[in-house]
């Protein structure tokens, strides 16, 4: 349902995903084994076989329980999952890093480091829209 602020972060979550899959985390030099040369590298989620499947499993999953609003508890379960899936991956971008020889973390890299932010802001708001349905069902 639209009208819910968590369905906004959540659509904002899966935009940012997406365009994870577009611009780069870090960028820097690698060696390039065959011919001892350094190349300038702008990795992206689509560099990293498991970097592309965890973006392409959140910006999926997160349309998916835009769309849960029914069950909350449940839509907050699968949010929770995707923030751990998130950290997930951004400890796999910075593990990445660490196999090139020069590594600067570009500016884009906010795309992906606002997902998780969004994740916790829709989170709230679950949890939030729960707690009033609870006060609602009392009150009857």
């Amino acid at each position: 349902m639209l009208q819910r602020i968590q369905s906004i972060w959540l659509l904002l979550a899966a935009t940012m995903s997406a365009l994870s899959l577009k611009f780069s985390f870090f960028s820097g030099n690698k060696l390039n084994p065959e011919t001892n040369v350094k190349e300038w590298i702008e990795y992206t989620a689509a560099q990293g076989s498991l970097n592309a499947i965890l973006t392409i499993a959140i910006c999926v999953a997160t349309l998916v329980c835009i769309f849960m609003y029914k069950d909350r508890k449940r839509q907050l379960l699968i949010n929770i999952s995707l923030l751990v899936v998130a950290l997930l991956n951004i400890v796999l971008y910075f593990n990445a890093s660490k196999t090139f020889t020069e590594s600067n973390t570009d500016l884009t890299a906010l795309v992906s480091l606002s997902i998780p932010v969004l994740l916790i802001l829709s989170a709230i708001g679950i949890y939030k829209d729960e707690q009033l349905v609870k006060k609602a069902d009392r009150l009857r």
